[in-house]
């Protein structure tokens, strides 16, 4: 067995001396952009074991969906909406730099519960910056974490105004195990006595070319229960007696589903283009 000197890219040989030769050899880039590439895949994704998280176009909070409604508009226009309300909590619990953690982000508790819901290195985390005991932490990473302070509270209607664009991501309602028909809005076939294929799926194949069914085909499965996010919802009202706001539209997820809002990501105007 031999080893060829190393030099830069990186590369190494390896020949085994048998009855039949082997050898192979590979080569690994020292580029330090490597990284920085895998980075511009997206929010969320898993590149090569590496996790991905996206950039927000500011700091937000997190709610409670309560229910939808009609809302009346000035001029008469009737709109849905979701009302959103909020639980004790949205208070900045640590604050993530590029010096300390490679990164800039705050990580934002909220819903308040009691001392022994909580592990005792989530209590501990908690009390280091003197924050009441909170079910839900969450991080929103920023491009510059200039101006805020631990423990402090982030208030909804002096982060937003009426009218303003936001983000919001929760979890889908979970529908259980569905078939083509609803999870894909496949149609139906005839439902005359001749046929034989009503609600069926129907073939899967290709053929004996290539002989095996593709890669992300369509067909019945577990539906809903994932994260989505919603983008460009309009804050029609803020409601401050009743510490709630209504958003147009339909969110995520059933009454009393936890909610993230965030500004909404415009490219080129509050988020970089690359």
């Amino acid at each position: 067995m031999s080893f060829s000197s190393i030099s830069s890219p990186l590369s190494f040989s390896i020949s085994i001396p048998s009855s039949r030769s082997l050898s192979f050899s590979t080569s690994i880039s020292k580029n330090p952009f490597q990284f920085v590439k895998l980075q511009q895949h997206g929010g969320g994704e898993t590149k090569r074991g590496v996790v991905v998280m996206s950039l927000e176009a500011g700091i937000g909070v997190m709610a409670t969906k309560l229910g939808m409604m009609s809302f009346f508009e000035p001029n008469g226009e009737v709109v849905p909406v979701t009302v959103v309300g909020f639980k004790e909590g949205n208070i900045v619990t640590q604050i993530k730099t590029e010096a300390t953690d490679g990164y800039s982000a705050v990580q934002v508790g909220y819903r308040r519960v009691r001392d022994r819901k909580l592990t005792k290195p989530e209590m501990g985390h908690l009390q280091k910056v003197g924050a009441i005991p909170m079910r839900h932490l969450q991080e929103f990473r920023l491009q510059n974490v200039d101006g805020f302070d631990l423990n402090q509270s982030l208030i909804f209607d002096q982060l937003f105004n009426e009218g303003d664009l936001v983000d919001v991501s929760g979890t889908t309602i979970g529908k259980g195990f569905q078939g083509g028909i609803k999870r894909h809005n496949f149609k139906r076939g005839p439902m005359s006595h001749g046929s034989k294929s009503h609600r069926q799926l129907g073939s899967i194949g290709a053929g004996t070319t290539p002989g095996r069914v593709y890669k992300g085909k369509k067909m019945p499965g577990r539906m809903g229960g994932t994260k989505t996010k919603i983008r460009k919802l309009k804050i029609v009202k803020i409601d401050k007696d009743l510490n709630v706001i209504m958003i147009k539209g339909a969110l995520p997820g059933k009454p009393g589903n936890l909610l993230r809002i965030a500004p909404a990501k415009i490219v080129g105007k509050n988020i970089p283009k690359n």
